[in-house]
């Protein structure tokens, strides 16, 4: 779990969820003065912000850009960060889908997430945090990684085979957290500071 009141590093890379050509619909200037607007989930925290590109570009959907320091090629700054709320229906129904690739593309991290996992209360272990597993699931993968930790996600799913699609199972649980201002525990996510402007 991110550490508490230790503010996080910052977001390296970020996965388009979409590309607003005429900016904000919040925004009540006329068309021409708006500029482009991209919203995206950050890698590493799963931070969702507004990025504005640089002049001229036009990220795609599902890719996977550079917001660190220095240079970057497709993005100008990042805008500030937003809430699940403040998505686009567009970026809403990609978020499922680039969360797994982000999962995939970062597994390592996840597997070790199954390796470490420990009781947070004397009643509730991380692992029931995840949708769909609740006491018995959660000792059946405490049970199997005592015999040896899990190298893939994959590896997971054939020695425990209650646990479907684990990744699905993770992009659930980033999506509650993100939907959730006030989620009590957060696995993958640090909660937003910007408070809504609507």
């Amino acid at each position: 779990m991110p550490a508490r009141g230790k503010s996080p590093e910052k977001e390296e890379y970020a996965w388009i969820l979409d590309y607003l050509p005429y900016g904000s619909s919040d925004d009540k200037r006329p068309s021409y003065q708006k500029k482009p607007l991209v919203q995206a989930v950050g890698e590493k925290h799963f931070v969702l912000m507004e990025l504005v590109p640089k002049e001229g570009k036009v990220p795609d959907i599902q890719s996977r850009v550079y917001i660190g320091d220095g240079d970057r090629d497709l993005i100008d700054h990042v805008k500030h960060r937003i809430t699940y709320a403040d998505l686009s229906h567009g970026a809403q129904l990609e978020l499922p889908y680039i969360l797994e690739m982000t999962v995939k593309h970062n597994e390592d991290r996840f597997v070790q997430f199954f390796n470490d996992a420990h009781p947070i209360t004397n009643r509730l272990h991380m692992f029931e945090l995840l949708p769909g597993i609740g006491k018995k699931l959660m000792w059946a993968i405490i049970d199997e990684r005592k015999k040896g930790t899990f190298k893939t996600l994959a590896e997971l799913h054939e020695r425990v085979g209650g646990v479907h699609s684990p990744e699905k199972t993770i992009v659930n649980r980033i999506i509650e957290e993100l939907k959730d201002e006030n989620i009590k525990y957060r696995l993958f996510t640090t909660p937003s500071r910007r408070p809504r402007t609507h």
